[in-house]
């Protein structure tokens, strides 16, 4: 049986509770009083509390001046002097020098001072290695007898503790100095924000500043906008022959001829060894330069011989370094984006294969039969099709290929043959056609490319593969607006997950803000809650066209500052708004912030354009035809690409339009303008459309699993919590006033309501047979209606579309008579 407690347990018991209830409190007091305090700076202005520290420190340089310096007497003087000098020896020299330093960076150049957490870091640790150093080098004094006077002829008890440390683990100065010179340059790296790679660039620099050659690229740097300066910054704006599309960087390189190959090219010059470099569709870059493929060999393919002499460099699986410098979100919190880790590599792609080689001998023997002067001279293999170039002989009309383009579908067993007359660039026609093996093309291989390593912009979105297998890299901002179409199970979705998932491993959240809108209520359910998102997903229709009417109101507020601060984009009005050369005017108390990128994403335009076309379309035209310079960018997708859905006004308004495959060739014709987008194999193969482009590229979309997803969702929302917009949702309010409004017919109104909603059929002749009353009540009761949303405008005879589904009733019958 088990004993209680003894009475000493107890009465020791009591008394340590006694202690901690009383240590408790006393914590309790200090921490309301120091939280009290903390309001109460708080309210300050943000610059005013860093004048503040930058003054205390410019003080405390002053008062270390008077006792290092110039020892002046008296007790406290004596006991700073005493505290310098015994924390950091030798040193103490230089302590209000550093500190004036201090304080003048954080009241003159807060931004590139940085996070208070990164220079605490690193000017402990460039302190840290210094002191060590000093101490090591005036051999090492140690405290005699309790007295610490003899550390102030080193490096100060910080130095002593630091040195004496590393000496007794190490045993030796050979190793501990190196590792204090390594912890000295460390500090410095993190105080400058300079990576170790970063290092000659940054030297070059300022070799080039000492030299004066930078003053004039500075110079013209500072110049943004008329009102600000009088000069004009040649880099503003988007260059001549400008592409969403980013030239490749990827390299080629010829592989080691085997015997096979050099019986082909026996009595010919091989040019080996050689790196071509891609420039996909860059229409700035000579033709000649777009790609090495195997027709550029000078040897004809003859039927079942290798066709291809080149392959890809596989793409590099080694984890990118973080961006050096990420903004800073509210007070001093760093958002670092997800670990390109988290995207696992793809199918290694493969130049050439027996399948692909037998199909050239197939195609020659179709040319042959049918007497056509040609000759297929090599191959590009993708990830989904091979694109076989055949070039004609003198006098061939390229007709006589595509007459043939059923027969090459029976020969090569395949119907999804598509012939590209003539291959951008080249002079040859393409005979495109699908893979037996496929490729999978992974989202982490295409954004860890060179292509998508080169161009740091946060709307950069990787597409995926084209047929030559090099990578396909879009930027959203350029396009600006684009249009996804393609039938069930084509690839939309995937598409649509691969570009979000894309900006937010790129882009933080005051970089990028996206609306999704998701009418299935299943496809775009993942990425709710993550911090770039300005409003929870919307998925009824209705509040879509309320959040698009939004986006107008905000383009139009954005304008309004570009206006009047004088600038033409956005990009501008952001880089002079960091650089502090942006003033609102006197009296005025806004706050001027960066405007980020507003991304909306809208999963399915033909619900939306079935509740609401016409609130929908205008919307739609008035943001693709002004929102560009305003930082905003449309993505719109649909299933069903017919022309009540993607209306002309549509079309015309976003340039950059992207294919997958289609029921018919007039569905295609509506999305691209042109066929081809019913010949496509489907699951991700896709006909991309740039603006500016007259050829669609092919490309095989990136594929990111669910898995991927969720661990990238889990890592920005575990950094912050998104912040809401209540705005932008609201219904706006109503222009139409009427003279008499419900009055006594309240009991008439919700009998209407009823009606129209139960049979979602709004027409002003079924509420005169229904409710028994004549034209003109009729009419009045569907104009209340349409003031309270219920139903939409009147289009002619037409009945009117119903704007509330059946669910949705009993909340607006309670609040119709909430307002009587």
């Amino acid at each position: 049986m088990r004993s209680g407690p003894s009475p000493v347990a107890r009465v020791l018991g009591a008394a340590l509770r006694g202690i901690v209830a009383l240590w408790l409190g006393i914590a309790h007091g200090i921490g309301a009083l120091t939280r009290g305090i903390g309001r109460g700076a708080r309210d300050l202005d943000p610059a005013h509390r860093r004048d503040g520290a930058g003054l205390l420190l410019i003080a405390l340089a002053v008062a270390t001046a008077g006792a290092v310096w110039f020892q002046i007497g008296g007790s406290l003087m004596g006991g700073l002097q005493t505290a310098v000098a015994g924390s950091v020896g030798k040193l103490g020299w230089f302590v209000p020098l550093a500190l004036v330093v201090g304080g003048w960076r954080i009241m003159r150049d807060p931004v590139a001072t940085g996070p208070a957490g990164r220079q605490v870091i690193g000017w402990g640790a460039l302190l840290f290695g210094l002191l060590g150093l000093v101490h090591i080098a005036n051999g090492s004094p140690q405290p005699v007898d309790g007295d610490s006077t003899p550390l102030q002829q080193g490096g100060g008890a910080i130095g002593y503790v630091v040195s004496s440390l590393l000496l007794d683990l190490l045993q030796s100065r050979l190793v501990v100095v190196p590792l204090l010179l390594l912890l000295a340059a460390f500090g410095v790296l993190v105080i400058t924000a300079t990576p170790v790679y970063q290092v000659p660039a940054r030297l070059a620099d300022l070799r080039d500043r000492a030299l004066g050659r930078h003053l004039e690229d500075d110079a013209a740097a500072t110049g943004r906008g008329r009102a600000l300066d009088d000069t004009i910054d040649p880099a503003m704006g988007d260059p001549a022959y400008d592409s969403p599309v980013l030239p490749v960087r990827e390299r080629r390189t010829r592989k080691r001829k085997d015997a096979l190959d050099v019986a082909l090219e026996e009595g010919t010059e091989a040019a080996e060894g050689a790196d071509v470099g891609l420039d996909l569709f860059a229409p700035d870059e000579p033709a000649a330069d777009a790609a090495a493929t195997p027709s550029d060999l000078p040897v004809a393919f003859e039927p079942d011989l290798p066709a291809a002499k080149v392959e890809l460099e596989p793409p590099p699986h080694t984890p990118l370094p973080p961006r050096v410098e990420q903004l800073a979100l509210s007070g001093d919190i760093t958002y670092s984006l997800p670990d390109s880790e988290v995207l696992k590599p793809g199918s290694p792609h493969k130049a050439r294969s027996k399948a692909s080689d037998e199909v050239v001998g197939r195609l020659t023997q179709v040319l042959d039969e049918f007497g056509i002067d040609a000759q297929v001279t090599g191959y590009t293999r993708g990830p989904t099709v091979t694109r076989y170039e055949v070039e004609l002989g003198a006098g061939v009309k390229v007709e006589k290929i595509t007459g043939i383009q059923k027969n090459i579908a029976y020969a090569v067993a395949s119907a999804d043959v598509r012939i590209l007359s003539p291959i951008p660039g080249k002079s040859a026609v393409g005979v495109e056609i699908p893979n037996l093996d496929k490729e999978i093309v992974s989202l982490g291989d295409v954004l860890r490319s060179n292509t998508a390593r080169s161009d740091h912009h946060p709307m950069v979105a990787g597409l995926g593969k084209d047929v030559e297998g090099g990578f396909v890299v879009a930027n959203l901002a350029k396009m600006p607006h684009l249009l996804v179409a393609g039938a069930t199970g084509s690839g939309k979705s995937s598409f649509i997950n691969s570009m979000i998932t894309s900006v937010l491993m790129r882009a933080t959240p005051d970089e990028v803000r996206m609306i999704m809108v998701d009418p299935k209520r299943v496809e775009l359910n993942a990425y709710e809650g993550v911090p770039h998102l300005i409003t929870p997903i919307i998925t009824n229709p209705k509040k879509a066209a309320e959040a698009l009417a939004w986006v107008v109101r905000e383009m139009d507020l954005r304008y309004d500052d570009l206006a009047n601060f004088g600038f033409r984009h956005v990009d501008d009005f952001n880089k002079a708004v960091r650089a502090g050369k942006v003033e609102v005017p006197p009296g005025s108390e806004r706050k001027l912030e960066p405007y980020p990128y507003l991304l909306v994403i809208v999963d399915e335009l033909a619900d939306l354009m079935m509740v609401a076309p016409r609130d929908v379309e205008d919307a739609v035209v008035r943001i693709t035809q002004l929102a560009r310079a305003a930082g905003i960018h449309l993505v719109l997708a649909t299933q069903r690409p017919s022309v009540d859905v993607v209306t002309g006004l549509i079309k015309a308004n976003v340039p950059s339009r992207l294919a997958f495959a289609t029921s018919s060739l007039a569905d295609s014709r509506v999305i691209l303008d042109q066929p081809g987008a019913e010949k496509l194999v489907g699951q991700g193969d896709g006909l991309f459309l740039p603006m500016g482009a007259s050829k669609p590229i092919r490309v095989q979309g990136s594929w990111v699993t669910e898995a991927e997803i969720a661990q990238v969702v889990k890592h920005c929302k575990a950094q912050l919590e998104p912040s809401y917009r209540e705005d932008v949702t609201a219904p706006a309010k109503s222009d139409r006033v009427l003279d008499d409004d419900i009055g006594d017919d309240l009991e008439l109104v919700i009998q209407a309501i009823e009606l129209i909603v139960s049979t979602q059929f709004g027409s002003t002749s079924m509420l005169q047979r229904k409710l028994r009353v004549g034209f003109a009540k009729a009419g009045r009761l569907m104009d209340i209606l349409e003031s309270r949303g219920v139903v939409g405008p009147s289009e002619g005879s037409k009945a009117r579309d119903v704007l509330i589904k059946p669910d949705e009733l009993d909340s607006v019958i309670a609040t119709l008579q909430g307002e009587m």
